[in-house]
């Protein structure tokens, strides 16, 4: 009664292992997509600290040329103004011309001074005249001057808003980019969970019949009695026609799986705490784990399975199931285990 109370504790499950693993792997995929994230933002902000220098370059245009067309337009008030002056002018010399000719043709007497008086309002009204047509062609180039300044500024608008445009689109862009990644991110790990069931699936029907082979999470876990000799890292008879069972399963499953999923199947082993003696093959548990995961994957690539899809890890005594020095618990923490997992 007791034995088969310790075999039902046996085949158990603890689902605990298998969360952490997975909460481990989508810790993982979040941090390289915050990498990817990061480092387009880095590149963004590049790009935009250029386009802020460009913008404040063309601003200070703006504002240049601003002031000088307020200072050709104040000119161009000046010499409107001098104008109106000299045309008043003129219009006061005309008028005096005319006085002094009607006085003139009036009175015989007067003719010398009228003549003279006419002459001196000639010379100020050809003046007068002069002065008003430098100062129309004054006006003329303000005139000038004042469309360039427009078409220049208009220029310099134009640009800033194509700027302004680009950067909104960039914006657009980055975050486009985000969405996309976490979309394909995420189906990524869909895929890779989905064939990891089947994967499991596959291994339940083959292998659940076994006393010595337990489910913990998302692992297959082998004892280390039923794969190898005590203290060896040789795989035993029993050994190898389990792991040739598994390497039918793994060649049927990697046809499946799309080529794009970089998947592994991770072997790892794992020893109890007892140290070993300083006269055999291995000199600590290190080595000994290291050397059963290694021979599980070499007999793995000897039956088919492709070398890089396996990757073989030696933990020692230091990542135990159960904790404790009885020979129960120590013969749970000697062990393989299988776990189907991303590169």
């Amino acid at each position: 009664m007791a034995l088969g109370r310790n075999r039902r504790r046996d085949r158990s499950v603890d689902y605990w292992p298998g969360f952490v693993d997975a909460l481990s792997t989508l810790l993982m995929a979040i941090m390289f997509l915050l990498t990817v994230f990061v480092l387009a933002q880095f590149i963004l902000s590049r790009e935009i600290s250029g386009k802020d220098e460009v913008l404040n370059r063309l601003n200070n245009q703006i504002s240049e040329l601003t002031e000088l067309l307020a200072l050709e337009k104040g000119s161009k008030q000046d010499i409107e103004d001098t104008l109106a002056n000299l045309q008043s002018t003129l219009a006061v010399s005309e008028s005096e011309r005319s006085r002094l000719q009607s006085l003139l043709d009036s009175g015989a007497g007067n003719s010398s001074a009228a003549n003279a008086r006419v002459g001196q309002l000639s010379g100020e009204l050809e003046d007068a005249r002069q002065a008003g047509a430098r100062a129309s062609s004054q006006i003329d180039l303000l005139n000038q001057q004042i469309a360039a300044l427009r078409a220049q500024i208009a220029s310099v608008e134009s640009a800033l808003q194509a700027s302004e445009a680009k950067d909104t689109s960039s914006q657009v862009k980055i975050a486009d980019l985000g969405r996309r990644l976490n979309v394909a991110l995420a189906q990524r790990v869909q895929e890779l969970n989905r064939y990891r069931s089947d994967f499991f699936g596959r291994l339940r029907e083959i292998l659940s019949d076994r006393e010595n082979i337990r489910i913990v999470g998302d692992r297959f876990v082998f004892q280390s009695e039923v794969l190898f000799p005590s203290g060896g890292n040789d795989l035993n008879p029993e050994g190898q026609v389990e792991m040739a069972k598994l390497a039918t399963a793994i060649i049927d499953l990697a046809k499946e799986i799309p080529a794009e999923i970089n998947w592994v199947l991770r072997v790892d082993g794992h020893t109890d705490n007892v140290q070993l003696s300083g006269n055999g093959r291995f000199r600590d548990n290190w080595e000994l784990s290291s050397a059963r995961a290694t021979s599980v994957v070499k007999y793995l690539v000897s039956k088919g399975v492709p070398a890089n899809r396996l990757v073989a890890a030696g933990f020692g005594e230091y990542q135990p199931l159960a904790e404790g020095d009885t020979p129960e618990a120590r013969s749970q923490n000697r062990r393989i285990e299988l776990k189907l997992t991303e590169r």
